[in-house]
C-alpha cells in the first residue's frame, strides 16, 4: 500500500460523506505532515455525520471508539485493506481520569478543533475543495517551527496527562521548540504522568527513543520533571565522571546522549539498549588515587536494572530479554579477538547479534570512534560459511541413549561438548565423534 494510494481511498472516503449531504475534511496528524510536505502514513477524516450515518455509507466499517464516535471505515482489499478513522465533531466536557473526558458532546468543527492538543495538530483540510480551516494559529506555528497548546495549556494537560511525553515526542520529531508557557506548565504537572498506564507511557517513550533527535528529547525530559518520575534512575548519569582516555566526549549522561543521537529508524530494543547500556555505571563508580575510573561490573547489573525498568513499563518478555542481553553483553566486543573459536562461532550465531553490532557501532561513535573491534566482528561473521557457524550435529540423543547412557542433564554436556570440537574444527566426522564421547564420558551415567 503506497501513501498515494491511501491519500486516495481516504478522499473517497470525504466525498462519500459530503454526496450525502455531510461535512467532512481531513484532521489532525496528517493535515500537519501535508503541509510539512511528509507523506502521511495514516488520514483522519472528522465529520458531523453520526457513526450510524457512517456505518450506513460504508459497507466495511469497525467500531474503534465508540465512546468516542469513532469508526474505522475499510477499503474493499480483502488482504490488507487501507483504513481511514472516521471520527464525529465532538466537544469534550469535565475531566474523568488525566485520559479522558467526563461527557462527549456534538459539536461544530470549530468546537472540535478546540479540544485537540497542539495548534500544529488543531488545522482542518478539505481536500475537495483544497481548502485550509485553521482557527488555531497551527499554520503559523508551524512557519515558525513552534509547539504550542491550543488554548491554556494546564487545562490541556490536565485533560490528558499523556500530553507532556507527546510534546516532547513531538518537539523532537520534528525539531521544534516547546512554547515557553507549555513546559512551564508540564514542570509543573509532571508527576501527573504517573497516573497514565504503563503501557501507554512505554510507548510514548518507545517512539522517543527510536525517533529522530531522541537526545533532545531526553534533555527535555529531564528538564521537565518528567525523567524523575519515569526513569529516575538515568538522573544519576548526569555528572559521573569517566576516564577521559576512553570518554573524551564527557560524563556518562553526555555518552548516552551522543547514542540517542544515532538511534533514529532503529528498532526499540536498540533503543532502549542505547538508553540503559551505562545506567549502572553511576552505582558502580570508583576512583582510587593511582588508578583511573572504574565501573566494575556496570555491566551485568546494567542489564538486571534494565530488566526491572522496562518491567515497570510492562514491556514485552522478548524484548525485555532482548535488551537485558545487550546490556549484559556490550562489553564483550573487547574480548572478541582472544575467544576461543568456539565461543566466537556461538556468540556471531546468537538472534540478537545484529542489534550487538548496531550497539556497539554507535557505542564506539559516541565516544572514542574506534571501530577495530565493529570491523572485526563484522568481517568474521560475513566470512564465515554456515556450515562452519552452524556445523550439522554429529550425535544426538538417540546416539547417547543407543550408546548406554540415561538421559538426563549431562545429554546436554555431552553434545555441547561435540559441538565445541566441531567449531574448534577438532571433530569433522561421526564415527570420530562417537569414539570422543566413549573417550570422555564412557565410564559415566551408565
Amino acid at each position: 500500500m503506497s501513501n498515494a494510494e491511501l491519500e486516495t481511498f481516504a478522499i473517497e472516503v470525504v466525498k462519500t460523506l459530503k454526496s450525502a449531504g455531510f461535512e467532512a475534511v481531513f484532521a489532525g496528524g496528517c493535515v500537519r505532515d501535508r503541509l510539512m510536505g511528509i507523506p502521511p502514513k495514516d488520514f483522519d477524516v472528522a465529520t458531523n455525520a453520526l457513526p450510524d450515518d457512517v456505518r450506513r455509507l460504508f459497507p466495511r466499517t469497525v467500531p474503534v471508539g465508540e465512546a468516542f464516535n469513532v469508526i474505522l471505515v475499510l477499503s474493499s482489499h480483502e488482504e490488507n485493506p487501507f483504513h481511514v478513522e472516521v471520527a464525529t465533531f465532538r466537544k469534550d466536557v469535565g475531566i474523568a481520569d488525566g485520559r479522558h473526558p467526563a461527557q462527549v458532546l456534538s459539536a461544530t468543527a470549530e468546537e472540535d478543533v478546540q479540544r485537540r492538543d497542539f495548534t500544529v495538530n488543531g488545522m482542518l483540510y478539505d481536500p475537495l475543495e483544497d481548502k485550509l480551516l485553521d482557527w488555531v494559529g497551527g499554520q503559523k506555528d508551524l512557519k515558525a517551527k513552534i509547539l504550542r497548546s491550543i488554548g491554556e495549556p494546564h487545562l490541556r494537560i490536565d485533560e490528558d496527562h499523556l500530553r507532556m511525553l507527546r510534546a516532547i515526542r513531538f518537539s523532537s520529531r520534528f525539531g521544534f521548540q516547546i512554547d515557553p508557557s507549555l513546559m512551564t506548565a508540564i514542570q509543573s504537572k509532571a508527576s501527573l504522568i504517573r497516573k497514565i498506564s504503563a503501557e501507554r507511557i512505554y510507548e510514548e517513550l518507545t517512539k522517543i527513543l527510536t525517533g529522530a533527535r531522541a537526545d533532545l528529547a531526553m534533555d527535555d525530559l529531564a528538564s521537565s520533571g518528567l525523567l524523575e518520575q519515569l526513569i529516575p534512575e538515568a538522573l544519576a548519569m548526569k555528572g559521573c565522571e569517566q576516564p577521559p582516555e576512553h570518554h573524551p566526549e564527557g560524563d556518562v549522561w553526555v555518552h548516552t546522549l551522543l547514542l540517542l543521537k544515532q538511534c533514529a529508524g532503529k528498532s526499540p530494543e536498540v533503543g532502549w539498549a542505547a538508553l540503559l547500556h551505562d545506567i549502572a555505571k553511576p552505582p558502580t563508580f570508583s576512583h582510587t588515587p593511582g588508578d583511573r575510573i572504574r565501573f566494575n561490573g556496570h555491566a551485568e547489573l546494567g542489564a538486571e536494572m534494565s530488566v526491572q525498568i522496562l518491567k515497570r513499563f510492562k514491556a514485552s518478555n522478548d524484548l525485555i530479554e532482548c535488551v537485558h542481553e545487550l546490556v549484559r553483553d556490550h562489553l564483550k566486543f573487547k574480548d572478541a579477538p582472544q575467544m576461543r573459536p568456539s565461543t566466537l562461532k556461538r556468540w556471531l550465531r546468537s538472534p540478537h547479534f545484529e542489534k550487538h553490532l548496531e550497539l556497539h557501532y554507535i557505542d564506539c561513535m559516541a565516544c572514542h570512534q574506534n571501530l577495530t573491534l565493529y570491523e572485526f566482528c563484522k568481517s568474521a561473521l560475513a566470512n564465515m560459511p554456515p556450515d562452519i557457524l552452524r556445523p550439522p550435529k554429529l550425535v544426538d540423543g538417540n546416539d547417547l541413549i543407543s550408546m548406554g547412557f540415561r538421559p538426563g542433564p549431562q545429554f546436554k554436556e555431552i553434545l555441547d561438548a561435540v559441538e565445541t570440537e566441531q567449531l574448534e574444527q577438532r571433530l569433522f566426522e561421526r564415527m570420530a565423534a562417537i569414539e570422543f564421547v566413549k573417550a570422555k564420558y564412557g565410564s559415566l551415567n551408565r
